[in-house]
């Protein structure tokens, strides 16, 4: 007992970190962790009496017991020995896929992270690329909802920049949680994602086990009453115009709704831009027709640089304006009423026309629709008028006209298309470039069910 045992250094160093990291887990560790999430239960009580929809509890729960609670539900269960037995693997292996898609899935809400920096950039960026307008607001709709209610905004998708604009605009009103594609998906870019509270989908899967898991996060989430925004439309328009509703996160929250406790209120919010960031790849996927498009690193950092570059030699414009719309909520418990059947797709079709109804009309649409339609080279003057009378048919709050002058909102769209290159001056007229036909088609579709 007594005798001398000798080691090697290297030894005796790893031996005596290994007890340094055992006497850390259990003894250091759980108390800076208490003293942490104390920090943090007390910033987002402060928060939370700033935010018309507080944060809701089921967001801050650990992202473990969130995991658990989601693999370990009856329905889960089910599916992983129905996996297990339609593939043929053991029920543990099952088990431990289900496992692996619900960390995929469940966020780590971080609640400094999405309003000490995430709202920070959003707002920096929106500001920084766009004169940035707040369209058409149903205040009174919105105003009444009930504070216990789920509150799920529903949304046009035109551009990546979606997320960014309607984050900030709904700063002052609760955090958001996204549904994010399979884009987002690249680290470190996943982490931050995942910390603002947005949680990731494959699109594109057909795996029963990966749905049935997807399917009850968003069930647990809307439950606990977490505020969420979601595209009805599953995915980027490639050709500008609005598109059919996919039924897939809808159905989830429909399915097992019980008027009888917490409502959902779904309300409609319409994007519209007088440029879209990634216009050209939207373009040419729509004309390859192929969904997938892929923007390399490369693209984003060279866009990124040149404009900074701009900035810099006091030759950066902003790309004219980018205006947000909220229209008239939508109650869930209400819909439901006299109803029978599966509701999903009426729902979706309901709540797309909804969107549709406040789809802000910006100058250089409004001006792409005039010049795709008319087929003709115009004269200013004829522009002019053909501009009065396409805003007389459209409702005041739906139309942004800058300066509140309509002579002035034609020239901001004739202005933008011109140093495109989607159009160019020649004889008094304005003609369409031939090669840019398809980018004013783009544009003019976005406003194009205003004017059946």
């Amino acid at each position: 007992m007594t005798s001398t045992v000798e080691l090697p250094i290297w030894l005796f160093v790893l031996i005596l970190l290994f007890a340094a990291v055992t006497a850390a887990s259990h003894l250091l560790f759980p108390s800076v962790r208490w003293f942490f999430r104390r920090r943090m239960e007390k910033a987002v009580s402060r928060l939370n009496e700033r935010l018309e929809r507080p944060i809701e509890p089921f967001k801050l729960l650990r992202r473990h017991d969130m995991i658990q609670r989601i693999v370990y539900s009856p329905d889960v269960s089910q599916a992983i020995v129905e996996h297990a037995r339609a593939e043929g693997i053991p029920e543990n292996v099952a088990f431990q896929q289900a496992k692996r898609y619900a960390r995929e899935i469940v966020p780590s809400f971080s609640a400094s992270t999405y309003f000490g920096f995430a709202i920070r950039v959003a707002k920096f960026l929106s500001r920084a690329l766009y004169r940035v307008r707040l369209g058409y607001f149903d205040e009174a709709g919105i105003q009444n909802i009930p504070k216990e209610s789920t509150v799920i905004f529903v949304m046009n998708h035109r551009s990546n920049m979606d997320y960014v604009l309607v984050t900030y605009l709904a700063a002052e009103r609760s955090a958001l949680a996204y549904a994010v594609g399979e884009w987002a998906r690249v680290w470190p870019l996943s982490r931050l994602i995942k910390a603002m509270g947005a949680y990731f989908i494959r699109r594109q899967s057909r795996n029963a086990l990966y749905r049935k898991v997807l399917a009850r996060y968003v069930r647990l989430a809307t439950d606990g009453g977490v505020t969420q925004a979601m595209f009805p439309e599953g995915g980027l328009s490639l050709d500008g115009g609005l598109q059919a509703p996919k039924l897939g996160l809808l159905k989830y929250i429909v399915d097992g709704f019980d008027p009888g406790q917490r409502d959902v209120v779904f309300v409609p919010v319409a994007l519209n831009y007088d440029r879209v960031l990634e216009d050209s790849i939207l373009i040419a996927a729509d004309e390859g027709k192929r969904r997938r498009f892929r923007a390399r690193i490369s693209v984003i950092v060279g866009f990124l640089c040149k404009q900074l570059w701009l900035r810099l030699r006091g030759r950066y414009h902003r790309f004219g304006y980018a205006a947000v719309s909220f229209g008239e909520p939508l109650s869930l418990a209400g819909f439901v009423q006299g109803r029978e059947g599966d509701i999903a797709e009426p729902l979706a079709q309901d709540l797309m026309a909804r969107i549709a109804r406040v789809v802000p009309a910006l100058p250089v649409p409004l001006v792409a629709s005039i010049l795709y339609e008319m087929e003709a080279p115009l004269s200013r003057a004829a522009l002019e008028r053909a501009f009065e009378e396409r805003i007389k048919g459209l409702a005041p709050e739906h139309v942004h006209l800058p300066r509140g002058d309509m002579v002035y909102a034609v020239e901001v769209g004739l202005r933008s298309l011109e140093e495109r290159g989607i159009i160019h001056r020649e004889g008094g007229g304005f003609h369409i470039v031939p090669e840019k036909r398809s980018t004013l088609a783009y544009y003019a579709r976005s406003i194009a069910h205003l004017f059946p």
